[in-house]
């Protein structure tokens, strides 16, 4: 891939640094008095989700990757791993679990996901800000615990626990933030 000078890349764009794929997380170029300018930038790696902070004068360039992100509807899990189809052309893409390993209590049949591809090779799957989710096991809420703002431990139907008010009960469906696995309020 071609080499991109850093003072045009931008937040959302890919580059490969240390033989890894990342995303530009926040970027900004400073120009100090007296002093040679430079660009002070986040990245994030797509596989190990590790966050680098690079300052880099503004003549040095990283080698960009093209990154496309396609929405994709799950379908299931086998032993060849997970399967997610194309709505538009039905075509069925097989991603290993080491990939989805980070984002699998979220997966469910037939939610819309974004897959990133980098060379038409899967790198990872994005999640929607929040997703809905039925409570499978929820223990009973004791009875004057309420006073407090008390949680509890709820299994969804996934496999995920999220800490839940005593009021929910099993099979109900929940609003679950991904970004740390918590709960923002029930669905009707």
């Amino acid at each position: 891939m071609a080499k991109v000078p850093v003072i045009n890349l931008r937040k959302g764009h890919a580059v490969n640094h240390n033989n890894d794929v990342c995303v530009v997380v926040s970027m900004e170029h400073k120009c100090p008095p007296r002093m040679a300018s430079y660009v002070q930038m986040s990245i994030r790696s797509i596989s190990t989700k590790k966050v680098y902070n690079l300052r880099l004068t503004s003549n040095e360039s990283l080698e960009g990757v093209n990154l496309a992100r396609e929405e994709y509807e799950f379908s299931y899990i086998d032993g060849m791993g997970y399967h997610f189809m194309n709505p538009d052309t039905y075509e069925d893409i097989t991603v290993s679990p080491d990939i989805v390993e980070p984002v699998k209590d979220y997966l469910m049949e037939g939610n819309i996901y974004i897959l990133l591809f980098t060379d038409e090779t899967v790198v990872s799957v994005e999640l929607p800000a929040s997703i809905t989710m039925e409570v499978a096991e929820a223990p009973e809420g004791i009875k004057g615990d309420s006073a407090n703002n008390v949680y509890k431990s709820a299994t969804m139907t996934t496999g995920l626990v999220v800490q839940v008010p005593l009021f929910i009960k099993p099979g109900e469906k929940i609003s679950v933030k991904t970004e740390d696995g918590s709960y923002l309020g029930r669905v009707n």
